[in-house]
């Protein structure tokens, strides 16, 4: 992983040589409060979420208002069924102009705010509010006129992968090298809300890594924190979950979404998950090296005198371990010891006739 390229968003750096990168996904957990918006930055940055970040949509340029047909969400699984899809866009959309006291209280709290476009108009929109990146949702990561809209920006692209097969992610890649974005990070993703850990296929994080040569990170909709960590271990550089202030709250994301005690779980869990791998090593830590002296070794357990046998009942192998590694075993039982020794002196090579 250490061939991958690293690159910066503002202060911070992305890729395996460091601790993940955390966005907290506010969505349409705001609940239609602009006072909720600015709180859940507050409480994301007091967590250590290195980025929050909105979506930029309404519900006109999502879809038609209609209460037909496909336009009915009608999964008795779905959080939303009942909604018209127009409804739901509606309810969970961010307002225009709230992202600009949003992202502002991002800067004013030391992390960086940033959004997912959904289309042109959008991306257009925040290049006036000069964001520092861009995130590509899984539902629009076909959609590659969008891609190469947020690619021209020059700035980073984040692009989450949920439903797409690996045709299509190859395809969205494409695009963005056609445009010349050397700084992308792919996001595995299951989209289902919520997903569970038995559907996350971590295992796909690595492969990613290797067939791509770019950052991978996880966009996560499960409950909890194990499969975030877990990622981490795997070579995720960045983890985005959902993040709402209470899950009482009742947002329309709220039932995949962390809180703020979580949230902070989650950063210093995937810190410490990230500096576990470490690097390949076959011998102790330095560390390590004190605890040595508890190994068995062999010692004089009876006192024994010049020229006498050495024999199981005079030595064993017993802690501590400053004595003969018990690999001289077999050396010791055909020998005789060459000068007296006291019980519970460590037998050492010139011990031995």
């Amino acid at each position: 992983m250490s061939e991958i390229k690293s690159f910066k968003i503002e202060k911070h750096t992305i890729g395996p040589s460091y601790e993940p990168f955390i966005i907290a996904e506010m969505s349409g957990n705001h609940n239609g409060s602009l006072e909720k918006a600015l709180a859940i930055v507050d409480a994301a940055a007091a967590a250590g979420a290195h980025a929050l970040k909105i979506q930029t949509y309404t519900a006109d340029t999502m879809t038609l208002d209609l209460k037909q047909g496909e336009f009915l969400i009608s999964d008795p699984n779905s959080l939303w069924t009942g909604k018209t899809l127009y409804e739901l866009y509606r309810e969970a959309s961010t307002p225009w102009e709230w992202h600009k006291p949003i992202f502002d209280r991002c800067r004013e709290k030391g992390i960086i705010g940033f959004s997912t476009p959904f289309d042109a108009t959008a991306v257009d929109f925040l290049e006036k509010l000069n964001v520092p990146c861009y995130k590509v949702a899984s539902f629009e990561n076909t959609d590659l006129e969008l891609i190469r809209k947020v690619a021209r920006t020059g700035k980073p692209v984040i692009i989450s992968t949920g439903m797409a097969d690996l045709e299509e992610i190859e395809d969205a890649v494409r695009v963005l090298k056609e445009e010349k974005c050397s700084r992308y990070i792919l996001l595995k993703c299951t989209s289902i809300y919520p997903s569970v850990a038995e559907e996350a296929n971590l295992s796909t994080i690595p492969d990613m890594i290797k067939r791509f040569g770019c950052p991978v990170g996880l966009s996560d909709h499960t409950l909890g924190t194990a499969v975030a960590v877990a990622s981490a271990a795997l070579g995720a550089c960045v983890v985005e979950k959902h993040f709402i202030l209470s899950r009482k709250d009742e947002g329309v994301d709220s039932a995949f979404s962390l809180e703020p005690e979580e949230l902070r779980r989650l950063v210093d869990e995937t810190r410490a998950a990230w500096k576990a791998v470490g690097r390949v090593q076959y011998q102790p830590s330095p560390r390590e090296e004190k605890s040595k002296q508890f190994r068995r070794t062999l010692y004089v357990v009876r006192d024994i005198k010049k020229g006498e046998k050495l024999t199981c009942e005079n030595i064993r192998a017993i802690r501590p371990g400053l004595g003969l590694p018990i690999k001289h075993w077999s050396k010791v039982m055909t020998g005789v010891a060459a000068c007296d020794l006291k019980r519970g002196t460590g037998l050492q090579l010139e011990h031995i006739a």
